[in-house]
This record gives structure tokens, C-alpha cells and sequence, in this order.
């Protein structure tokens, strides 16, 4: 079977990255680069899985995707 979800990587104050899935409850992971934030977030999700699976508990499946954007009100002066 096939798992897409949504990642979540922001850089924190110490200028590490941290990345998360939303759509997988407590699934985090982290890096020095985004890239590698990247890669240990794809390692997660595949040990995240397979714990599910392993429990015989049900694996989320992200349905919809969506982005919102919000634009800060001009400021009167």
C-alpha cells in the first residue's frame, strides 16, 4: 500500500530542524539540514507504520490537504 502525508519542518532557535506529520499523532523527527530532517521524518513514518501494523491497530490515512493563507491587515499610519 501506498502513504502520502503532509510534513511539517520548521526551523527552531537553535537552527535545527524539527519536523512533524500531523496526521500521525506524536510522529517527530529532526535534523541539521532540512534535507535531513527530511530523510529521518520519511524513517519515522515507515516505524510508525509498521508499529501500527505490528499491534494490528489501523494505520491514519490523510484525506484532505489544505492550505490556508492569511494576509496581516495593512497598517494605518
Amino acid at each position: 500500500m501506498r502513504y502520502k502525508y503532509t510534513v511539517v519542518i520548521e526551523q527552531d532557535e537553535d537552527g535545527k530542524y524539527i519536523a512533524e506529520v500531523p496526521a500521525l499523532q506524536g510522529c517527530y523527527s529532526q535534523g541539521e539540514t532540512y534535507e535531513e530532517a527530511l530523510a529521518n521524518i520519511q524513517d519515522a513514518i515507515r516505524l510508525y507504520i509498521e508499529a501500527r501494523k505490528q499491534l494490528g491497530e489501523d494505520v491514519p490515512i490523510e484525506r484532505a490537504i489544505e492550505e490556508v493563507e492569511i494576509y496581516e491587515p495593512a497598517s494605518s499610519s
